[in-house]
């Protein structure tokens, strides 16, 4: 039988003092409507949790269990191994970046890339914003010292991509320098490929629903909260502008030479295997196990062109910004 009194609500579970000094600590940077909404939710799910129900729109009902997911990551892991042989005998140099949403998984599918690498041969390269001689420099010269070298392979977490996501929404660059690095980018990449390197790039896809339920985790983790910085909180509230720029930067960079793919990474396993799998599908190194190294899944990875075709509302401001830019640098 019941303990709570007929017609009476159930009362709320009190928030304890680590919820409440990690509420104040979000409101006293915003107090925007999704930045209170994590501030003020009670104790979500576990980060990693494989419960936590998934948005209805995912292509499937429940998460990937913890010991399907271990097996598959053996055996990919393996593969990994192999193309680093390989990346050395032969002189391959490999960029991978990574890019998405807060919390869209991107750190959590690079450690999983390296987990079991030899770290003289593969580094992860996530830099801090640009120091002041840096912002003196040409755009792209804080990225290229970092390009490896033959037999190196080197992962971006974020990179020169962040002009046009939160540089540019949050202010961070001026008009005519968001409009001379879509410019400029690809150019850049195609240089990049001409040379012999293989650059491959990462969109991770997080639906609205699972980014607050992990901003949710983390506010509440003493071991994520670093996770959680002041400029992703301020960040919450501009879901829409990071679509906008998020469609122009796929418009206007998705070349042949260097497409992007998107990771759908509402469930962060089924995201890390998919990842991986599409990554050892775009190499031929011997001992190759096309039973492991399979193709990804078509319902999880996909190239950003499917993107690109639901541009036609957001990429007509862009281009009325690019040639206002345009026609101020021709008066000036």
């Amino acid at each position: 039988m019941s303990d709570v009194m007929p017609g009476r609500p159930a009362r709320k579970r009190a928030r304890t003092p680590v919820q409440r000094q990690a509420a104040a600590s979000v409101l006293a940077i915003s107090s925007a409507p999704a930045a209170a909404q994590v501030a003020l939710a009670r104790h979500g799910s576990h980060e990693d949790s494989t419960r936590a129900p998934l948005p209805s729109d995912y292509p499937y009902p429940a998460r990937m269990r913890a010991r399907e997911y271990e097996t598959l990551k053996t055996g990919l892991q393996i593969e990994l191994l192999k193309v680093q042989k390989w990346a050395r005998d032969t002189g391959q140099r490999i960029v991978t970046l990574f890019e998405g949403r807060d919390a869209a998984g991107k750190g959590g599918t690079i450690k999983r890339f390296m987990e079991h690498l030899n770290p003289r041969l593969a580094r992860v390269i996530a830099l801090d914003k640009p120091s002041e001689a840096e912002r003196g420099q040409w755009y792209f010269q804080r990225y290229t010292q970092h390009f490896p070298t033959h037999g190196e392979m080197v992962f971006f977490d974020r990179s020169w991509y962040n002009r046009a996501g939160v540089e540019r929404v949050m202010g961070f660059c001026t008009p005519q320098e968001y409009v001379e690095f879509l410019r400029q980018c690809p150019e850049f990449e195609r240089m990049l490929v001409n040379s012999g390197v293989r650059l491959v790039k990462y969109w991770f896809s997080v639906s609205r629903q699972e980014q607050m339920r992990r901003f949710i985790s983390r506010r509440d983790d003493p071991l994520k909260q670093w996770k959680l910085s002041p400029l992703d909180i301020r960040s919450l509230d501009r879901w829409d502008d990071y679509s906008k720029s998020k469609t122009a930067m796929f418009f206007h960079t998705d070349t042949g030479d260097a497409p992007w793919m998107v990771i759908k990474s509402d469930d962060k396993k089924r995201a890390r295997i998919n990842c991986i799998r599409h990554f050892l599908s775009l190499l031929e190194y011997p001992d190759k196990d096309l039973n492991i190294a399979c193709a990804p899944d078509p319902l999880l990875v996909g190239p950003a062109s499917k993107v690109i075709e639901e541009a036609e509302r957001v990429l007509p401001l862009i281009e009325k910004q690019m040639l206002r830019v345009r026609r101020e640098d021709k008066n000036g």
